[in-house]
């Protein structure tokens, strides 16, 4: 009886040990996983890492609770928020200028061809978040600040990496041309040299260029983005049993159907994307071609190997291109909607004084 009881106590205790380890690791990997800051990127004059400590401290804090539920209800919303600050900085920099309505000007930068497919919920969600902010802080965020949050934590709520934003930016007063949107977003069936040439002409280097790509890990893509691929025929770096099943898709080249990005974990921002360029699934020809291209294949290799080192390098490219030509200080405006540029083009009293507050701080 005793050398029984004395085995159900060592067993006892056994599983109290296990659970104890299992618990520091669960500790280990929390900790692993909160944000990191990268301090030791550069961010332009006029931006600060803690911009709104003072004017609005729990600005981040009232944009990530309210993702939380948004994504709830509909995950997809993450990929289209973070595709629209992809599209925002690439034609005039990070100035919410994607976010504004047509005008008697002319149509805004969402009429043009390859914005057509950006959700506008997700447009109604960015809106919703700065009314939010607004309410608790006043009108001192702006609309690119709130736009650069929310796609931060598109990534993390989607399970990707996290990373401190540097804050500061103002919202423009006018969105760019048909055109110049157009000529300023790298379109699909773009090779790996024209993309390296259009980072480089944007202080982006070509692992920036890979790991920002690996955005595509979450969303989907209308089938005629991708669709020159398989008709009339089919690209002979897709595999083709990946080509057969997107056919089924996509009947037709102007299909209007869509398809995940990532075959393997569409809804989980993860290192699986570069898995499927190594397997020959990428979806467009912009994917593919960084593992044909021997610049870029080294790097989407490393990456798929390594989730962290994706991870890293994802956060540093975001923070570079999160401060392309972006408007500080007294350019611009911080727009009260942010669909629609404020009445007058002037900087209110009480705005003057928290910029100069939030500048003393750089």
């Amino acid at each position: 009886m005793a050398k029984l009881l004395s085995k159900r106590i060592f067993t006892f205790l056994m599983v109290i040990s296990l659970a104890v380890v299992a618990l520091n690791l669960l500790s280990t990997v929390e900790a692993q996983n909160k944000k990191k800051p990268r301090r030791d990127v550069p961010i332009v004059k006029g931006l600060s890492w803690s911009f709104y400590q003072k004017a609005c401290p729990k600005v981040e804090k009232i944009i990530r609770k309210e993702l939380k539920k948004v994504f709830k209800r509909d995950i997809g919303l993450a990929a289209a928020i973070l595709r629209i600050h992809f599209h925002d900085c690439f034609v005039q920099g990070c100035e919410g200028s994607v976010l504004l309505d047509g005008s008697a000007s002319g149509p805004g930068e969402q009429s043009s061809i390859p914005n057509l497919t950006l959700r506008q919920g997700a447009f109604v969600v960015i809106n919703n978040l700065r009314a939010l902010v607004h309410k608790q802080c006043g009108q001192v965020v702006s609309c690119s600040d709130i736009l650069a949050l929310a796609a931060r934590d598109s990534v993390v709520l989607s399970g990707g990496p996290d990373y401190d934003v540097p804050l500061g930016r103002r919202d423009s007063l006018a969105f760019a041309s048909q055109n110049t949107t157009l000529n300023n977003l790298p379109p699909p069936f773009a090779k790996a040299s024209q993309l390296i040439t259009d980072f480089a002409n944007r202080n982006l280097n070509i692992t920036d260029l890979v790991a920002l790509s690996g955005g595509h890990t979450i969303g989907i893509a209308h089938c005629p983005s991708f669709t020159d691929r398989l008709y009339p025929n089919q690209d002979p770096t897709m595999n083709k049993f990946f080509a057969n099943n997107l056919k089924r898709t996509c009947p037709t080249a102007n299909s209007s159907n869509t398809q995940v990005n990532d075959i393997r974990s569409p809804d989980v921002f993860d290192n699986k994307y570069y898995v499927d360029l190594m397997n020959r699934q990428g979806l467009f020809t912009s994917d593919q071609d960084l593992f044909v291209d021997k610049r870029t294949r080294g790097i989407v290799e490393s990456f798929a190997i390594d989730q962290k080192l994706f991870f890293d390098h994802f956060a540093v490219a975001m923070i570079k291109m999160g401060q392309m030509s972006v408007l500080t200080g007294s350019q611009g405006e911080i727009r009260s909607n942010c669909s629609a540029r404020n009445t007058g083009s002037f900087i209110s009293v009480s705005e003057q004084g928290i910029l100069e507050e939030a500048l003393s701080m750089i």
